[in-house]
């Protein structure tokens, strides 16, 4: 059943921002070793082995399902997400490239508000250009924008975004354990195909790598189906802004992508961003 908790939601889509974030550095990782078909097959592989286990012990949960068609339209636009998300990852700095990812809060109230209606207050769209600016301030230095790999950044933003719409639309009657299942397991199968004509054979490092992105990308996955149940989909979405700060503070300390003024002053915005977007919440 679907409930209100902003509080309690926000906490879920924080949680999720920092998982994100190891998640992408461990993608970037992987990307110097494996085709990105691999990449997006063995993330979602993992996902099913780690998710198997806790929900086929729970006898409170049913997977039959009256709403296969809108978890189809998830798996698909989230897989589009992913091919796109991976990609720039591998090419673009860390911080741009999960910037440009989580540029979806941008669109996610725009698609709420024509496919479910939830009209967000104008407070809310101040949020989000501030969040605009932030991101701005950020990505302007690599010029990311301008590349091929941005772009398809960017792409990976607009998929998302309706992706993540299509979870407040079946939270209303799926509980999360399922979304997620669905999710995983129809991923798994539409990004098989891609991968075993890409498949070039898989190392212990690669392998240790992809098993941390998995597990990574199941348990932000779970925090995040969990914070679309229990607030809006124009709420939620501005917090997902957090796993920016976090994948700055990455990136220097990994690959040593400075964090000049703007970065940080970006950096800034945006926390601002889901703050105020939280607070400002339509009851």
């Amino acid at each position: 059943m679907q409930t209100d908790n902003p509080r309690l939601g926000a906490a879920y889509a924080v949680a999720a921002g920092a998982l994100f974030a190891i998640m992408g550095s461990l993608i970037k990782l992987a990307s110097a070793q494996l085709p990105n078909e691999a990449i997006v097959f063995l993330r979602n592989l993992v996902a099913v082995a780690a998710l198997l286990p806790i929900f086929l012990g729970r006898r409170r949960v049913t997977f039959r399902t009256n709403r296969l068609g809108l978890h189809i339209m998830r798996a698909a636009f989230g897989v589009a997400a992913m091919y796109c998300f991976f990609y720039a990852l591998g090419r673009l700095p860390l911080a741009d490239a999960m910037l440009l990812n989580f540029a979806m809060p941008v669109f996610i109230p725009w698609i709420a508000w024509l496919w479910l209606a939830e009209r967000p207050r104008w407070q809310v769209h101040v949020a989000t250009v501030l969040g605009l600016l932030g991101i701005a301030l950020i990505v302007k230095p690599s010029g990311a924008m301008v590349s091929g790999a941005g772009l398809i950044g960017a792409m990976a933003a607009v998929f998302a975004a309706v992706a993540m719409v299509t979870v407040r639309k079946l939270s209303s009657t799926e509980p999360a354990p399922r979304i997620v299942l669905y999710f995983a397991a129809l991923a798994l199968l539409l990004s098989g195909v891609p991968a075993w004509f890409r498949w070039e054979g898989l190392g212990i490092h690669a392998a240790l790598i992809m098993l941390g992105v998995g597990l990574c990308a199941t348990a932000g996955q779970l925090c995040l189906t969990r914070a679309y149940a229990l607030a809006r989909a124009a709420e939620i979405g501005t917090l997902v802004y957090c796993t920016v700060p976090f994948a700055a503070a990455l990136g220097w300390l990994f690959w040593g992508e400075a964090m000049d003024r703007g970065t940080l002053l970006g950096a800034i915005c945006v926390i601002g961003a889901g703050a105020l977007a939280n607070r400002w919440r339509k009851s």
